[in-house]
């Protein structure tokens, strides 16, 4: 299900964040000579020689031109009429993450090594992903759309469209933008359920079971709320020390849309700490952590219904973080 929006609604949105987007990157890129001795000043003065701001700005330019080329290859995709063919609108998707993966290798180093690849095979799977950082979505949609070369569906905020690409393209094919804020829960779930039904061979449905970008902070936060209404589930998950506790709903309405559906458990490293403005500048200043992404695939026929999932999610969330936390020690 992609989540149900007027076109006034829509066109309000895109007045706002097209020009915006294209103001800001025209901006950005005609002051290169005014701002890029500034920061390499800025950067050398605080004796961060690996040039932080400088690296990430220069991100900064390559995403806002790449976003703005996607939206022009979307709008020639409605001028020719294909602006309903998600195959099309899929191969755009691969485009847009590949190149925003090229971009971060050549400004920030980004160089990921994909583990478990042959366990996405022809998709009908549905995806269970650790979230660290927003980089995480675009990993896991340049490794799906463009390396394995199947359709994921995501399951994203809705914030996320306030991103033009994401906004555009992501209503022209299956996606389900979330409202967090929602009154009635049931009206989430009903909509995964039925994103869900879209996967089959040759597409994923892709979602982050913790529900938010984890940081101990949050952590402590979450297992506090825990354990006022299950203190034995709290005490189970209180060894967690790199993931968050996953939810379980979310994961369980996709399953039971896709009834033929496997389940991708997915872990990554190389992103964590980078979730906010000085956690990325901090992180650009040292040598980079490896990224990894990782997939390893469990038959439908282990996967219990019900209650007992919850529980089968918070065992594999507990070993997951023990194999994430090892990996970062190293």
């Amino acid at each position: 299900m992609v989540v149900h929006a007027s076109r006034r609604e829509k066109l309000r949105r895109r007045v706002v964040s097209i020009p915006t987007l294209a103001a800001g990157t025209v901006a950005l890129s005609v002051s290169i000579p005014l701002w890029v001795p500034v920061v390499l000043l800025v950067d050398a003065v605080r004796l961060k020689f690996r040039f932080p701001l400088a690296r990430l700005l220069a991100f900064g330019v390559c995403w806002g031109w790449i976003e703005l080329a996607g939206i022009a290859l979307s709008a020639w995709l409605w001028v020719t009429g294909r602006a309903d063919d998600h195959a099309a609108n899929y191969r755009l998707m691969g485009w847009w993450s590949g190149t925003l993966m090229k971009a971060l290798g050549a400004t920030v180093g980004v160089d990921p090594e994909i583990e478990g690849l042959d366990a996405v095979g022809v998709g009908n799977a549905v995806v269970l992903s650790r979230h660290a950082s927003l980089a995480d979505s675009l990993l896991s949609g340049w490794v799906f759309s463009s390396v394995a070369g199947i359709g994921p569906r995501y399951v994203l905020k809705r914030e996320l469209l306030f991103d033009p690409c994401l906004d555009v393209v992501g209503l022209r094919v299956p996606n389900h933008f979330l409202d967090r804020q929602a009154d009635d829960s049931s009206i989430e779930l009903r909509a995964l359920r039925e994103l869900g039904a879209t996967v089959g061979d040759g597409s994923v449905a892709v979602i982050f079971p913790e529900g938010t970008r984890s940081n101990p902070h949050k952590r402590a936060r979450i297992l506090d709320k825990i354990a006022a209404r299950d203190p034995e589930r709290a005490i189970r998950l209180s060894g967690l020390r790199r993931l968050l506790p996953p939810r379980a709903a979310g994961s369980s309405a996709l399953l039971a849309g896709a009834p033929e559906a496997d389940v991708l458990l997915a872990w990554h490293t190389g992103f964590d700490g980078l979730d906010t403005f000085g956690g990325i500048v901090d992180k650009l200043s040292k040598p980079l952590q490896p990224v990894r992404f990782v997939m390893e695939r469990s038959p439908r026929s282990e996967i219990p219904e019900g209650v007992p999932f919850a529980d089968w999610l918070d065992e594999r969330w507990l070993e997951m973080d023990r194999v994430v936390d090892r990996a970062l020690s190293e």
